[in-house]
Protein backbone atom coordinates (compact mmCIF):
# COMPACT_ATOMS: atom_id res chain seq x y z
CA UNK A 1 0.00 0.00 0.00
CA UNK A 2 1.21 3.52 -0.98
CA UNK A 3 -0.45 6.71 0.48
CA UNK A 4 -0.39 10.06 -1.75
CA UNK A 5 -1.24 12.80 1.19
CA UNK A 6 -1.49 16.48 -0.55
CA UNK A 7 -1.60 19.49 1.76
CA UNK A 8 -3.27 23.16 0.25
CA UNK A 9 -2.73 26.31 0.71
CA UNK A 10 -5.04 28.67 -1.50
CA UNK A 11 -3.88 32.15 -2.57
CA UNK A 12 -6.04 34.83 -0.93
CA UNK A 13 -8.18 36.36 -3.46
CA UNK A 14 -9.31 32.76 -4.19
CA UNK A 15 -12.74 32.79 -3.44
CA UNK A 16 -15.16 30.56 -1.79
CA UNK A 17 -17.08 29.50 -4.76
CA UNK A 18 -13.90 28.21 -6.38
CA UNK A 19 -13.00 26.86 -3.25
CA UNK A 20 -16.43 24.54 -3.82
CA UNK A 21 -15.92 23.58 -7.35
CA UNK A 22 -12.30 22.99 -7.08
CA UNK A 23 -13.64 20.41 -3.84
CA UNK A 24 -16.29 18.97 -5.93
CA UNK A 25 -13.73 18.04 -8.46
CA UNK A 26 -11.40 16.35 -5.98
CA UNK A 27 -14.41 14.60 -4.81
CA UNK A 28 -14.94 13.38 -8.05
CA UNK A 29 -11.51 11.60 -8.90
CA UNK A 30 -12.17 8.05 -7.49
CA UNK A 31 -15.36 7.31 -9.83
CA UNK A 32 -12.80 8.58 -12.45
CA UNK A 33 -9.21 6.84 -11.58
CA UNK A 34 -9.63 2.96 -11.00
CA UNK A 35 -6.22 2.70 -9.27
CA UNK A 36 -7.42 4.41 -6.41
CA UNK A 37 -8.02 1.99 -3.61
CA UNK A 38 -9.09 4.21 -0.75
CA UNK A 39 -9.42 8.56 -0.85
CA UNK A 40 -10.48 10.75 1.35
CA UNK A 41 -9.67 14.54 2.36
CA UNK A 42 -11.02 17.07 4.82
CA UNK A 43 -10.24 21.14 5.76
CA UNK A 44 -8.10 21.69 8.79
CA UNK A 45 -10.47 21.64 12.08
CA UNK A 46 -7.40 21.56 14.35
CA UNK A 47 -6.88 24.27 17.37
CA UNK A 48 -3.16 24.00 17.81
CA UNK A 49 -2.55 27.12 15.40
CA UNK A 50 0.29 24.69 13.03
CA UNK A 51 -1.62 24.80 10.02
CA UNK A 52 1.02 27.36 8.32
CA UNK A 53 -2.08 28.30 6.50
CA UNK A 54 -2.97 25.01 4.75
CA UNK A 55 -6.22 24.10 4.57
CA UNK A 56 -7.23 21.54 2.91
CA UNK A 57 -5.79 17.44 3.08
CA UNK A 58 -6.02 14.75 0.48
CA UNK A 59 -5.58 11.17 1.21
CA UNK A 60 -5.06 8.76 -1.74
CA UNK A 61 -4.32 5.25 -0.91
CA UNK A 62 -2.94 3.56 -3.79
CA UNK A 63 -2.41 -0.48 -3.84
CA UNK A 64 1.49 0.41 -5.39
CA UNK A 65 3.91 2.20 -6.88
CA UNK A 66 2.75 1.44 -10.04
CA UNK A 67 -0.93 2.60 -9.76
CA UNK A 68 0.89 6.02 -8.66
CA UNK A 69 2.57 6.24 -11.85
CA UNK A 70 -0.82 5.40 -13.42
CA UNK A 71 -2.64 8.01 -11.15
CA UNK A 72 -0.38 10.93 -11.44
CA UNK A 73 -0.82 11.82 -14.93
CA UNK A 74 -4.24 9.66 -15.64
CA UNK A 75 -6.43 12.67 -17.11
CA UNK A 76 -8.98 12.79 -14.59
CA UNK A 77 -6.25 14.11 -12.15
CA UNK A 78 -4.32 16.10 -14.89
CA UNK A 79 -8.03 18.15 -15.19
CA UNK A 80 -8.09 18.64 -11.57
CA UNK A 81 -4.81 20.34 -11.39
CA UNK A 82 -5.53 22.34 -14.21
CA UNK A 83 -8.86 23.90 -11.74
CA UNK A 84 -6.89 23.78 -9.10
CA UNK A 85 -3.29 24.60 -9.67
CA UNK A 86 -4.03 28.81 -10.59
CA UNK A 87 -5.51 28.67 -7.14
CA UNK A 88 -2.63 26.82 -5.08
CA UNK A 89 -0.06 29.20 -2.99
CA UNK A 90 1.63 26.50 -1.39
CA UNK A 91 1.45 23.04 -1.64
CA UNK A 92 2.91 19.90 0.13
CA UNK A 93 3.09 16.44 -1.16
CA UNK A 94 4.38 13.15 1.05
CA UNK A 95 4.20 9.79 -0.39
CA UNK A 96 5.00 7.03 1.84
CA UNK A 97 4.04 3.38 2.82
CA UNK A 98 2.66 2.70 5.57
CA UNK A 99 4.14 0.67 9.23
CA UNK A 100 1.55 -1.79 10.65
CA UNK A 101 1.61 -0.53 14.27
CA UNK A 102 -1.57 -3.01 15.41
CA UNK A 103 0.35 -5.51 17.51
CA UNK A 104 2.93 -3.77 18.12
CA UNK A 105 4.14 -3.62 22.34
CA UNK A 106 5.93 -0.84 22.11
CA UNK A 107 3.51 1.18 19.89
CA UNK A 108 6.65 2.28 17.50
CA UNK A 109 5.69 0.21 14.92
CA UNK A 110 7.21 -2.72 12.92
CA UNK A 111 10.16 -2.47 10.82
CA UNK A 112 10.18 -3.66 7.83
Amino acid sequence: MLRHVVLFKWKSKTSPEKIEEIEAALSGLPAKIPEIAGFEWGTDVSVQDFDAGFTHCLVVSLASEHDRDVYLPHPAHAEFIALSRPHVEDLIVVDYHPHDTTGAANGLGNEE
